[in-house]
């Protein structure tokens, strides 16, 4: 409404000087001076009029957008006034100023609820931009590096010079593990950064959470978990021997004396020889089991180089072709050009493992089916995953898979998947098992 009674108004000026240029030609042709000067006067008044007509309209407007932009909601303008089409206008600004102002006190609103939640989050976040400041950092991260307050990360040199390395080097989506000594007490801390761009300014985001706690709970727990693994393993050996010693020795002594050897029979010789070939061979088992727990022990440091995923891949196959359940395993590579820097020896008795493992675990289904599959993800992470259509691991039993000497086959010895996870960590990256039992088991090997 407000526009189109200002272009009403702007055509009629128009309108009117066009009227009083005609007056001021028709004057000069007739000679009517008088006329032709009252006309003059006119025409400039008329173009004043309008210049100044625009003028306050713009002028209006400018203001009006210079407020909203210093933040400025106290501008008001004149409601109260003669002109229909102003006060049209007028009311429709004070509207918008209006609503831009609720909109400005929700922001903000909503901006110090943010800030709060990061100030009592249980984890620490800071955030510094190519030059090193830092932008922002919440009480957590502070307490957690015992320095405040922070503005720089080279403030972080007084803390720890290694602390401001790490700081330093940081790359994007890149994971850090930092063990920290304050003045109160020795933490680990797990760092993640992540980029940001803000106002056209390149961030990095980083936050860090002490895992002392949840790394001493993991600690205990696989403690108790390899614990009774073994004790279940050496009980198993020791009771056979422990049971058949106690009958041999019931041969030999009645009533704490020795028996006469002209009172034993054929019959008990037999079954002492038997007994300690028992004892020989529960002893060798025991003695194989801790040759295992060694060589889980004695890994030794990859020797790494650049290996092509395709051809890693297509070697793994060509290997697999040899058991009976050859026909299930497929191979994918992509990109086909997938590089991995590693050891490709360790890297591909792991792999030939867990696709035993899988084949064995489809070979009595019909559409069985194992898949090898490398990849790279967003991230620039490399990773190889070895999946199977099998009957899949329990829930219970997802947690105890890595686990040394755990097994529910009938027989191995459990090693395998531990030493592949061993070997993965030696490569500085991961090894992790997902499970749908009767749709899906997926072991992922990441490299970072």
């Amino acid at each position: 409404m407000a526009s189109r009674n200002f272009y009403l108004q702007l055509i009629l000026r128009v309108i009117l000087i066009t009227l009083t240029a005609l007056g001021i030609a028709m004057s000069f042709v007739k000679e009517w001076y008088f006329t032709f000067g009252l006309m003059v006067i006119l025409m400039v008044s008329q173009v004043y009029a309008l210049i100044t007509f625009i003028n306050r309209t713009n002028r209006k407007i400018a203001y009006f957008f210079d407020a909203i932009k210093n933040e400025d909601f106290t501008l008001r303008f004149p409601e109260q006034v003669t002109i229909k089409s102003f006060k049209e206008l007028n009311q429709s600004l004070n509207r918008v100023n209006g609503l831009i102002q609720e909109v400005h006190l929700q922001l903000q609103i909503r901006e110090q609820y943010y800030q709060e939640i990061l100030r009592q989050a249980s984890i620490g976040i800071l955030s510094f931009n190519e030059k090193g400041h830092i932008l922002f950092s919440n009480p957590t991260m502070e307490n957690l590096l015992n320095y405040t307050p922070l503005n720089h990360i080279k403030q972080l040199a007084q803390v720890d010079e290694n602390l401001y390395q790490v700081f330093q080097s940081f790359k994007p989506f890149e994971r850090r593990l930092f063990q920290l000594s304050t003045e109160r007490e020795q933490i680990q801390l797990a760092m993640k950064s992540t980029p940001l761009v803000l106002d056209g300014q390149s961030l990095l985001l980083v936050v860090a959470q002490d895992i002392n706690d949840e790394l001493d709970e993991k600690e205990t727990q696989s403690w108790v978990r390899l614990i009774r693994v073994l004790t279940h393993e050496i009980m198993n050996t020791i009771t056979p021997i422990a049971s058949i010693s106690d009958s041999i020795i019931k041969y030999y002594r009645t009533n704490d004396e020795m028996v006469a050897l002209e009172d034993l029979d054929e019959t008990q010789i037999k079954n002492t020889l038997k007994g300690l070939e028992v004892i020989k061979d529960q002893g060798n088992n025991l003695m194989d089991f801790v040759q295992s727990y060694r060589s889980l022990l004695s890994v030794p440091d990859p020797n790494k180089a650049i290996v092509s995923g395709k051809a890693l891949l297509e070697k793994i196959e060509v290997l697999m072709a040899a058991k009976p359940e050859k026909s299930s395993l497929e191979v994918s590579c992509e990109p086909s050009d997938l590089e991995f820097f590693i050891d490709e020896k360790q890297i591909s008795q792991v792999l030939i493992n867990l696709c035993k493992n899988g084949l064995q675990s489809v070979k009595d289904m019909e559409n069985g089916r194992v898949l090898l599959k490398a990849g790279i993800e967003k991230e620039s992470i490399k990773y190889i995953e070895i999946i199977d259509n099998g009957p899949g691991i329990p829930e219970d039993l997802i947690d105890e898979v890595f686990v040394p000497f755990f097994t529910t086959k009938s027989e191995g010895t459990g090693i395998g998947l531990s030493l592949s996870k061993r070997v993965m960590q030696l490569h500085g990256g991961s090894l992790k098992v997902r499970s749908i039992p009767n749709r899906e088991t997926v072991f992922r090997l990441t490299f970072v």
